[in-house]
């Protein structure tokens, strides 16, 4: 150890360059200022002959204040490999979007947008509309916000579905990995118990229930596979939360669509005859007879069916229209007129058409060409004239 004691009555500048020692202690008692070269001292830190630090000084002496320079190396190696780690872990996001391998994570927290999911050292986001249905279904009464204070700590499947590192955006899915597991369990034709999760102008989203009681994947009921009837507002039929029978009709596996029907869980009235609306097993009230015979001279039309004969007329293809029969039910269905195609079975160019309103029911002979997928869009065609 080498130590330098010097009294200075002027300003002095110390040079320690020539110190070869492992340490060094100054002390100086100062009359005047004293002016210590900095690039001296870091370059004699640099040759560990004294510790790096900071210096603190008073009116007599200067003293250097120790930092274990091991310390700060540590720091920077943490640091290095903090973002040597992040960057691996980025890279093993855009693995798992590309690859669309399904990833187990564990939901940190939430907030009001959704679920925070831990992706090894990194934290992913979760909107609430990409979680699966069985979470609301199974607690309906529930808000959004409470369930997702239930699920915190649990292990949750999802997909990434975005994964952006220079953006700091890791998005995943539950929706996505659920239609991986559940999806190739439905089939076209297949019938389900279903809950109507949303009305829309178009139609409706039905949460389908499986075996395990749990609702996994969402299919839409189009407003045209509602009723066989015409609906003017589907909300006057469906309702959040309504408990449905849905029959599956199309399923697109790419873009992870069901589509659903409920007017084909009930018969189609197109498919009808006379016979069948008015069976003849005694059971019905006849006016005069269940059913009679006549033509178009005799038998008066339904209130509004002459508008749709003269438009009927009108359609390229049909040649004459007629009513043949007419029968009353034994109990009112609808005042309102309706109107379908028999399955009966055409007689050379002529197809059976029925009109019902009240208890009133008459058969029409329709004289054409046209198909029978012919006639009902020329029927359609009809109906959206006529008032």
């Amino acid at each position: 150890m080498l130590s330098l004691s010097s009294r200075i009555g002027s300003n002095t500048c110390l040079d320690a360059s020539s110190c070869t020692h492992s340490s060094l202690s100054l002390s100086l008692s100062l009359s005047s200022l004293v002016c210590v070269n900095p690039l001296i001292i870091e370059r004699i830190c640099q040759r560990n002959l004294c510790p790096v630090g900071k210096f603190s000084t008073n009116a007599a002496k200067i003293t250097p204040t120790t930092v274990n320079p091991i310390l700060d190396d540590s720091s920077d190696a943490n640091n290095r490999q903090s973002q040597s780690r992040s960057s691996a872990d980025w890279k093993a996001a855009r693995a798992y979007k590309e690859s669309g391998f399904i990833y187990e994570g564990k939901i940190q927290g939430f907030n009001g947008g959704g679920l925070l999911v831990r992706f090894f050292s990194l934290v992913g986001f979760l909107p609430f509309p990409q979680m699966s249905p069985s979470h609301s279904c199974k607690e309906p009464q529930k808000s959004i916000h409470e369930i997702a204070k239930g699920l915190t700590g649990s292990i949750i499947s999802v997909k990434v579905i975005q994964a952006n590192e220079e953006m700091k955006k890791l998005v995943f899915s539950e929706k996505d990995a659920v239609w991986n597991k559940y999806s190739s369990r439905v089939n076209v034709e297949d019938i389900f118990v279903g809950r109507v999760a949303s009305v829309e102008d178009y139609g409706a989203f039905i949460h389908l229930r499986f075996p395990d009681g749990l609702y996994h994947l969402t299919g839409l009921v189009h407003v045209s596979e509602v009723s066989w009837d015409l609906i003017q507002d589907i909300r006057d039929i469906l309702n959040e939360g309504d408990e449905v029978r849905v029959k599956v009709i199309k399923i697109d596996r790419e873009k992870s669509r069901i589509t659903l029907s409920i007017k084909q869980l009930e018969e189609d009235p197109l498919l009808e005859t006379l016979e069948k609306v008015i069976p003849q097993d005694g059971s019905v009230i006849s006016d005069s007879s269940s059913m009679s015979s006549s033509n178009s001279n005799t038998i008066e039309p339904l209130p509004g069916l002459g508008a749709i004969f003269e438009e009927l007329l009108q359609e390229d293809g049909i040649d004459d229209v007629r009513i043949t029969r007419q029968g009353f039910e034994k109990r009112v269905v609808s005042q309102d007129l309706q109107l379908w195609l028999s399955n009966a079975p055409p007689s050379g160019k002529k197809f059976t058409l029925l009109a019902r309103a009240g208890r009133q029911v008459q058969e029409i002979q329709l004289s054409t060409f046209l198909d029978q997928e012919g006639i009902k869009k020329a029927l359609q065609r009809v109906l959206e004239r006529v008032p």
